[in-house]
């Protein structure tokens, strides 16, 4: 038995499978809630000191500012048997706000020498993944904050309100929305109540890179 998982109670080993199990499922992280649902303990204290010895331990980190800031630690992952480890190169900053001027539209790899390491299990299909520091808070009402990663998977189209990563050709800049194609325009719409959406009345000018497939918290 993995010598982690070993030092674990019984609802330790539980509440960490419950959390990997709800992240498969649907591609974001439970609440303490939740967690007490699935796993039959009414008491969120209860939860929560269990997830207060997981957090110790190495296997998990949370974000204090979101409900839903619980992920697994590679360890966490690897503990759970969430598969092979696969670095994901993170390619740049992306601006989640106004938009702002990037080196290159097309997110060149080239040179890149840092990455991030997550799990296949967690991921499911590993193609075309690329990840971005998220720089801004228009997006904080999708639970993306300033200085968090988002895992990005190479697209052309996505569907309206999905988020992604759009390149805005004839201002050469990027910027993290959610995109809406309402006739002959496009809407990019923060997830910001004090934050107005883009419009853009040119279609032509507006190139999505990526769409966002996973959030990867900023701790501290």
């Amino acid at each position: 038995m993995n010598a982690l998982l070993e030092r674990l109670t019984e609802r330790q080993r539980r509440i960490l499978e419950t959390v990997r199990d709800f992240i498969h499922e649907r591609g974001y992280p439970p609440t303490v809630r939740e967690i007490g649902q699935r796993v039959g303990i009414a008491s969120t204290s209860h939860i929560k000191y269990h997830l207060d010895r997981l957090e110790e331990v190495g296997l998990i980190q949370r974000d204090p500012r979101s409900s839903r800031g619980i992920r697994l630690t590679v360890a966490g992952e690897r503990t759970v048997g969430f598969g092979e480890i696969v670095a994901i190169p993170l390619v740049g900053v992306i601006q989640a706000g106004q938009p702002i001027p990037v080196p290159a539209s097309d997110f060149s790899l080239l040179g890149i020498e840092e990455t991030i390491e997550l799990t296949r299990g967690i991921l499911g299909d590993t193609r075309d993944l690329y990840a971005l520091r998220v720089q801004g808070n228009s997006m904080i009402d999708a639970l993306v904050h300033d200085g968090d990663i988002v895992v990005m998977r190479r697209v052309e189209e996505v569907e309206n309100g999905e988020m992604a990563a759009v390149w805005l050709r004839d201002r050469e800049e990027a910027t993290l929305k959610r995109v809406y194609r309402e006739g002959s325009r496009v809407r990019l719409q923060p997830a910001n109540p004090n934050m107005a959406p883009i419009y853009i009345d040119d279609p032509r000018q507006v190139q999505i890179q990526g769409k966002v497939v996973m959030v990867i918290r900023r701790v501290g």
